[in-house]
């Protein structure tokens, strides 16, 4: 259900292979008021192009949050992490990664908490009742 207040935050990135996913999720980020918009990648290089590409134009705002799973083709979420390390200062600052995986795997889940932009370990499926838990 639409939140009738403004969104909690203004943009949110999604970086997720699975198209089902993304769909559902894309949905509940937004209809639940917690991003006004939710920008979907669904490739780890895909989503670094877009963060590099967005950081240069002032029109778009960065995302201040960044929804990761872990377990995708070709670059991983944990390959996405490490580049992530190596982007600009002002994308790394504004930012904010949340794990989203279906993985209950304790070596994930303790390799991903350990990375120092990764805010919060979330198993699939989303639910509203995560996003209300978010305090950023």
């Amino acid at each position: 259900m639409k939140s009738s207040s403004p969104s909690r935050l203004q943009h949110v990135l999604l970086i997720d292979d699975n198209e089902i996913d993304n769909f559902i999720n894309e949905r509940i980020i937004t209809s639940s008021g917690f991003s006004e918009v939710c920008t979907v990648k669904t490739s780890a290089d895909e989503a670094i192009e877009y963060l590099n590409t967005i950081a240069k134009d002032s029109k778009v705002p960065l995302p201040q949050v960044i929804f990761l799973d872990l377990n995708m083709p070709v670059k991983d979420g944990f390959a996405f992490l490490d580049e992530f390390n190596t982007l600009a200062e002002n994308i790394r600052q504004s930012c904010r990664i949340i794990v989203l995986s279906s993985s209950i795997s304790p070596d994930d889940i303790n390799r991903a908490s350990a990375n120092a932009y990764v805010i919060r370990y979330l198993n699939k499926p989303l639910a509203e009742k995560y996003l209300e838990a978010i305090d950023i």
